[in-house]
């Protein structure tokens, strides 16, 4: 009969220290196989075949639960196939909204036919800036949102050469940066009272009476986020609804008539040096909140299609209907979901 082997103290270090390794490198393992972006498949629908990259990357306004939910709309309703980018922490990979310097997979830029956006003073690295800087040179369509009007925000002493981004840009030709160039308004200020007064949506009577195809089925707009003070968004632009600051934070709240209208949707060009020209559309609005609109979300779907010079094919009333549960955050800064994975968006 064998003797029962003996159990000393090194042989129990020993055990630990291989159930420690293994542990780790389950836990390795994991991390590495964790998701740092989503992808959706296009279903049946006029986008088929089409690559729609949308970025979330603020700070205030839960874009990193908003552009998920478009995400699947555009997917499920229209055939699109879409990618999602979040800011990440590289230490944990949670989504963290106020991470400002890292958003993985913007290679994905590469291939995308349109990109929707919702960026606040982002910093990135020149290895992924580089991706959207080529896009925007071959005059791909943007839609941006909200806060995508500063987008980026680079230190004094940063010697990126696209520094030239930053929201108060001086570079010759870069004059206010990313905004004022490729949107037409950079970051001026709040015209409405900040999460005291939401916007309430004014369609431009010119461009309904000429039946522009973005405003398909979108006649009521009531947004959380506020009216933003919007100064000069260029000469090509064609404003299609101004946004009156309204006393209250619910749709049923009056407008403030003592508060001018503002632009907060409108299209226009853009082009950069030595690059083909693009279509750009852009709103003030955008929150996670404000998509509890129903028309809000048709209008940024409309967007898409003539984005992408699909205008004969936006339905007359566009199915944005919800896929799966919506419960946004109300905005602020800080108040983001902590311990987020990307594949809590799915």
């Amino acid at each position: 009969m064998k003797a029962p082997r003996e159990i000393t103290p090194t042989t129990t270090l020993r055990t630990l220290a291989l159930l420690i390794i293994f542990a780790f490198s389950s836990i390795l393992s994991i991390a590495q196989q964790e998701k740092l972006m989503l992808h959706f498949d296009g279903g049946n629908g006029p986008g088929n075949g089409k690559n729609i990259v949308l970025i979330a990357g603020d700070d205030e306004y839960r874009s990193e639960e908003g552009l998920p939910m478009l995400a699947k709309i555009l997917s499920t309703h229209h055939g699109f196939n879409t990618t999602v980018l979040f800011p990440i922490d590289p230490e944990n990979n949670e989504v963290v909204p106020n991470y400002k310097s890292n958003i993985p997979g913007m290679e994905a830029l590469e291939e995308a036919d349109l990109a929707i956006i919702l960026l606040r003073f982002r910093e990135l690295p020149d290895e992924q800036m580089r991706y959207f800087d080529e896009f925007l040179k071959a005059g791909k369509p943007l839609l941006a949102l909200r806060t995508s009007t500063h987008a980026f925000n680079y230190g004094k002493e940063n010697t990126s050469p696209y520094a030239k981004y930053h929201w108060q840009s001086k570079s010759p030709g870069w004059e206010k940066g990313f905004g004022r160039k490729i949107l037409g308004e950079t970051w001026v200020a709040h015209h409405g009272h900040h999460a005291e007064e939401g916007t309430r949506a004014l369609l431009d009577g010119i461009q309904a009476a000429a039946k522009n195809p973005i405003l398909n089925g979108v006649k009521d707009i009531w947004a959380a986020s506020d009216v933003y003070t919007v100064t000069n968004i260029g000469e090509d632009a064609n404003v299609l609804i101004h946004g009156a600051s309204t006393s209250g934070m619910t749709p049923e709240s009056p407008i403030n008539w003592e508060k001018s209208l503002m632009p907060v949707a409108w299209t226009k060009s853009y082009a950069l040096e030595g690059g083909k020209m693009g279509r750009v559309f852009a709103s003030t609005m955008g929150a996670s909140v404000d998509l509890l609109s129903e028309d809000l979300r048709r209008l940024i779907v409309n967007a898409t299609y003539w984005g992408l010079d699909m205008e004969p094919q936006i339905p007359e009333k566009a199915n944005v209907s919800i896929v799966g549960t919506y419960e946004p955050t109300m905005f602020g800064f800080d108040n983001f979901r902590e311990g987020m994975k990307v594949s809590d968006f799915e």
